[in-house]
Formats: structure tokens, C-alpha cells, sequence
């Protein structure tokens, strides 16, 4: 996208960590056709080795990925690795930008499975027992991009198609989801929208090695069709699993034992409160997904009892003035679902 242009629904952008929820359908897609058990040992599917070093005789579970309980954690070393720039002119534009994370070359990308394996296994090239934590698979939450992805990896091995492959398939594709796509490529590019610092530089176009964890493009449109297949999902009338997946889905596995400090009950949307399967519990009861990445900043919500959604996307990294303008822009958002609930209800007062 060229120039001054509106930044409308159906301008696509990457999403970040919003694209993880879809992580959590796919697993439970492919248990349903039964080439996985999320109770199953990650190690049954994978060509390469994947346990603690603290705990070398501790399982890690599928499980364990979806709930973020796999005592595996990013470190520093995810962010200097994952990120690609799409064009290699853009290299001399990265250096001068003040981000933690490194937009490495186009000939830097590696498979997927060969960036797991160098972080995740022994014999691997960037091992180091930090990327785990020393308690046990199970016992604490520690958000982790790399387990998620790992997860992903294992839907592959599985089903003996890639990722964007199956969710494709069995998501975007059954939800009307025709904009958008996990290359650039597969989108429209007149239409996707370029990143931006909070002082208004442009950030090279990137993709990640990780795609699962963050690497979703999409449009608020396309979006909200994927948000309201979770809203019926919730409610036992989604299209893409059955009742019973879409409740283990939705299901809150973690407890105050899972986590080091106390639970903070005064930040609403904190979407690591407890967990589903890839998908967040909230303080107030709402479902859903934050993402944050480069140039970019995602809500996704839903309200289980009103069964209204929310989204929002930011194309600018945020300061603590641009997080303030966020946070009001979704509390509009709030005051709307509000108004919109009192309608539905019959007690709307113009």
C-alpha cells in the first residue's frame, strides 16, 4: 500500500499473537480426525528429541503447548532469529530503527522445523538450558512463541501437510476468510498496509520463521468472520468443530499453583489471567487474544454472555501516549457493546 491511503476493514496487516487462537482449532481439528491426542507426548511426533533439561525424565505434552505450561520459554533468542525482512534493500532501514527485535536477511530463513530444532534440542545449534525453565512440564505458565510453534510443527507432522496448508483448508477457506493468508503471496498487496515506529518510520515488511505464532495476515472483515465462528463456537453452533472440541477449546486449564506471583485482577483484557487452549481468560470473564509485534498491535475479544466481539488493529508501535489513545479507543469500543447489549435487550435509551 502506497502513500497517504484510509486504513479501512478490509486493509490487511499482520496480526501478531491474535493468530495463535487459530493454533488451538487446528489441534483439536486434527484430534477429531484422529492423527493427534492432545494428551499425547510431543516427542511421539517429532524427528528431533524435545525435553527439559532440569527434567530430562518429565513428558511434555501437547497439552502443555496449547496452555503454555510446556516449561519451554523464548528468551532473547527468539527475537533475534525469527524475524525476516521480505525485501533484502530494506536492511540498511532496520538498522535504524530502535527495536529489540532483529529483522535478519531474506537468505538468513531457515525451515521452520530446523529453527525448533536448533532452539528446542540438545544436539541443537542455538541450545542452551535457559531456553527452559527449571521447574517441570506442567507446573508453571510461561508464555512461550517457540512452544506454540512447536505445536504447530506437530499438526504438520501429523497431518503430512504445512500449516498454512491445513489451516487454510480447514479455517480460512470454510469461514469465507478469502483475503487473507500467512504469506505475501497469498494476499493482496495493494491492499496490506506497511508498518510504522511511533515517530512515523516506515519498518521493513518481515514475515516470521515462527508464521504460527504471529505470522497471520488479515483484515478486520476477514477477522471478524473467524471472531464470530468463535462466539457460536462457545455457544455449541460453530462450523469448523464439534461441541464437544469447541468446549475443550474454551475450557480454563490453569489454576493460581501455575503461576509464580498473584493473579492481577485489575487489568480486564489480560489475556494471560488463565488459559484455553491457545486462547485467553480474562479477570472479567472475556475470551480472546492480545498480540504485539513490530509495528504492530492486536485485541481480539469476545463476551461470552453478551456474545458481542471486539477488534482492534494498530499498524504504529505504541508509546505510553499511543498505549493511553489505544486503551480509549477500545474503551469506546466497550462503551459501544454496551449500548449495543442495552438494544438487544430492549433497554436502549437514545
Amino acid at each position: 500500500m502506497k502513500g497517504k491511503v484510509p486504513y479501512t476493514k478490509n486493509t490487511l496487516q499482520n496480526i501478531a499473537s491474535v493468530s495463535k487462537t487459530m493454533i488451538g482449532l487446528a489441534l483439536l481439528k486434527t484430534q477429531e480426525m484422529g492423527e493427534l491426542n492432545l494428551d499425547d507426548p510431543i516427542n511421539d511426533y517429532l524427528p528431533f528429541k524435545v525435553f527439559n533439561p532440569y527434567h530430562p525424565e518429565a513428558t511434555i505434552t501437547i497439552r502443555h503447548l496449547a496452555t503454555h505450561t510446556s516449561s519451554i520459554q523464548d528468551g532473547d533468542l527468539y527475537g533475534a532469529k525469527s524475524y525476516i525482512m521480505e525485501n533484502a534493500n530494506d536492511a540498511t532501514l532496520a538498522k535504524s530503527l530502535p527495536s529489540s527485535e532483529e529483522f535478519n536477511l531474506p537468505e538468513d530463513e531457515i525451515e521452520m522445523g530446523v529453527f525448533l530444532k536448533n532452539f528446542l534440542a540438545e544436539e541443537g545449534a542455538w541450545f542452551d538450558k535457559a531456553n527452559y525453565l527449571e521447574s517441570r512440564p506442567s507446573e508453571l505458565y510461561e508464555y512461550t512463541n517457540v512452544g506454540a510453534t512447536l505445536a504447530a510443527y506437530i499438526i504438520e507432522r501429523s497431518t503430512n501437510q504445512s500449516y498454512a496448508q491445513f489451516t487454510t483448508q480447514h479455517i480460512l477457506k470454510p469461514l469465507g476468510m478469502s483475503s487473507s493468508g500467512w504469506k505475501t503471496s497469498n494476499v493482496d498487496q495493494s491492499k496490506r498496509t506497511h508498518l510504522f515506529t511511533i515517530d512515523r518510520k516506515r519498518i521493513p515488511d518481515y514475515r516470521l520463521i515462527t508464521y504460527p505464532d504471529g505470522g497471520l495476515i488479515t483484515s478486520i472483515d476477514d477477522k471478524a468472520k473467524y471472531l464470530s465462528e468463535l462466539i457460536r463456537g462457545y455457544h455449541g453452533k460453530g462450523e469448523l468443530l464439534s461441541k464437544e472440541s469447541y468446549e475443550q477449546f474454551f475450557s480454563e486449564f490453569l489454576s493460581e499453583e501455575n503461576f509464580e506471583e498473584e493473579q492481577d485482577t485489575d487489568r480486564p483484557f489480560d489475556d494471560e489471567y488463565n488459559s484455553g487452549l491457545f486462547i485467553g481468560h480474562t479477570p472479567i470473564g472475556y475470551l480472546g487474544h492480545m498480540g504485539g509485534d513490530p509495528g504492530v498491535s492486536t485485541f481480539m475479544f469476545f463476551n461470552p454472555k453478551t456474545k458481542i466481539g471486539k477488534l482492534l488493529f494498530v499498524n504504529t508501535d505504541l508509546d505510553a501516549t499511543g498505549a493511553e489513545q489505544f486503551y480509549a479507543i477500545w474503551d469506546t469500543l466497550g462503551e459501544y457493546e454496551l449500548r449495543l447489549n442495552s438494544a438487544s435487550t430492549g433497554t436502549y435509551d437514545k
